[in-house]
């Protein structure tokens, strides 16, 4: 062998570590955590439930997939759709000063580490135990569903805006400090401009997300399409399960579609 080409072959990457300790902490991982998850087996009738939930939803009840009174499917989806979108703009706008405040170039290192530690308080809690605690508050209904999802989505706006912020060129913000302009005017004028496009693709996506846990958070009495598929299923009324499932369904793909295009578009 010629000994330019041994040499560069003695001296390739060694990715054998690379590859294995990983695998090893995986493995170890998933060993520990075994012990904890009990299978006792399928309920008894579970699978009967299930193959009635799929016949159900094989031969919906057509009398409420097309009903257009506050009873049927589309008006439930209309109304999910409501509780996401209103819960997303309000999450959004209170999300943009707390990233803000939350960054490490834009505000000194103490009260961007309040603003971290406040968003990752909000993330800890997840949004079903949110809608429990404002159910409370608000009373059963839509304005539950819209104020606990505004809550959780300040959570994961906020973390991501300020991920966002912290990437910005910083030669536009350190030529409009050595112009003298003040913070305001450094965000209005050096930073927003930057931002928009990423803004805007992380609210539609967060929109999608809200999408499916206004339809969960119903279940909690937060509006939405969630409670009568609850109660649907416990009245073993099956057809009417496979009617809420299929609006749940096109509801999903259609914004998930939507949302692609529009993402797409901004990047």
């Amino acid at each position: 062998m010629n000994p330019s080409v041994q040499t560069v072959y003695d001296n390739r990457p060694k990715k054998f570590l690379k590859i294995f300790i990983p695998t090893l902490i995986i493995a170890i991982i998933t060993l520990v955590s075994i012990p904890y998850v009990n299978y006792s087996g399928i309920v008894d009738g579970g699978s009967k439930i299930v193959m009635s939930i799929l016949r159900g939803i094989i031969s919906p009840n057509w009398s409420i997939l097309l009903n257009v009174t506050k009873g049927g499917v589309p008006y439930l989806i209309l109304e999910t759709v409501a509780i996401a979108f209103l819960g997303t703009f309000i999450g959004l706008i209170l999300s943009i000063p707390i990233a803000f405040l939350s960054s490490k170039n834009i505000v000194t290192g103490k009260l961007a580490w309040i603003g971290t530690f406040a968003i990752s308080v909000i993330r800890t809690i997840p949004p079903f135990v949110y809608g429990l605690i404002l159910i409370r508050v608000a009373g059963p209904g839509a304005l539950t569903g819209v104020l606990t999802l505004a809550v959780t989505s300040i959570g994961m706006i906020s973390k991501m805006f300020v991920e966002v912020i912290e990437d910005l060129d910083q030669g536009i913000i350190e030529s409009l400090d050595a112009s003298g302009s003040n913070t305001l005017q450094k965000i209005r004028y050096g930073i927003i401009p930057q931002l928009m496009g990423n803004f805007a693709s992380i609210a539609i996506y967060r929109f999608e997300i809200n999408v499916k846990n206004a339809s969960v958070l119903g279940l909690v009495g937060a509006g939405g399409i969630g409670a009568p598929l609850l109660f649907a299923m416990s009245g073993y009324r099956w057809a009417d399960v496979g009617s809420l499932l299929w609006g749940l369904i096109i509801l999903v793909v259609i914004v998930e579609a939507l949302s692609s295009k529009i993402r797409e578009r901004l990047a």
